[in-house]
């Protein structure tokens, strides 16, 4: 059995400790004097009252709302799990008729799981990243999906290991909405990855189905309406699934 990296060892009875940590971020959310570290940026950032993002909101957050479930309707897809859900905001727009497939949001914040859960409600689920990923084989679905997550996952181990939980969970089909793109950046909670390359080496039997361009392609004047991520649809290859992708007129 393999062995799986957790996103920290975070759960809420030792939300005491891990605030001990926030309290040593500074206003970029680094850790003071070490290395990033991914759990307490986000936990920090979610307790001063940040958000997901500019992604999940908006026009961005509509687009990807549009593509996902025109995905889902076209495929027949009856589950999904998404991993790194955020606070809810773009989760509250996918099968928001109520008509939607059973759905299982994974965070590594209590805060953002909390947040989602006042949103949710009806066949939606939440779950720690760390329970999550403790127990895959109890956790799959016909569709899993990430959403501006794995250009946020600047540790290598990180990295790999999300993506191994990503296509474990996956029964049908990975959706991936992502930058694709080896490219240093300022930030410290971004780094920009080829993650096609990644997934083409360390998953064999998947293959890339399908890509959808983004319809707000990133626009430097417009950094909080436009995002250099696009769609990404994986399937089996030993399953000969066909993917029914969104339309092109949605870009």
């Amino acid at each position: 059995m393999r062995a799986i990296y957790r996103l920290g060892r975070f759960r809420p009875k030792i939300i005491a400790k891990r605030n001990q940590i926030l309290t040593k971020l500074d206003d970029a959310g680094v850790m003071q004097n070490q290395v990033f570290d991914p759990i307490a940026y986000w936990q920090w950032r979610y307790r001063t009252g940040g958000t997901s993002g500019a992604g999940s909101r908006g026009r961005l957050a509509a687009f990807k709302a549009e593509v996902v479930n025109r995905l889902i309707a076209a495929n027949q897809i009856a589950s999904v799990i998404d991993l790194g859900c955020g606070d809810g905001v773009q989760m509250a727009m996918i099968g928001a008729d109520g008509q939607g497939p059973h759905y299982l949001g994974v965070d590594v914040s209590p805060d953002a799981l909390a947040m989602c859960l006042y949103r949710g409600g009806g066949n939606r689920r939440f779950l720690l990243y760390e329970d999550f990923a403790a127990a895959i084989p109890a956790h799959t679905a016909d569709l899993a999906i990430s959403m501006d997550v794995i250009y946020h996952l600047t540790d290598d181990a990180v990295y790999y290991n999300y993506l191994d939980d990503l296509f474990g969970c996956a029964e049908r089909m990975v959706l991936i909405y992502a930058s694709n793109i080896h490219a240093a950046t300022r930030d410290t909670h971004v780094r920009h990855r080829c993650f096609t390359e990644t997934i083409k080496s360390r998953f064999p039997d998947w293959r890339l189905a399908a890509m959808l361009p983004n319809r707000f392609s990133f626009d430097p004047a417009q950094p909080e309406q436009t995002s250099f991520a696009d769609f990404y649809f994986f399937t089996p290859i030993s399953a000969g699934i066909i993917v029914t992708v969104p339309a092109a007129e949605l870009c």
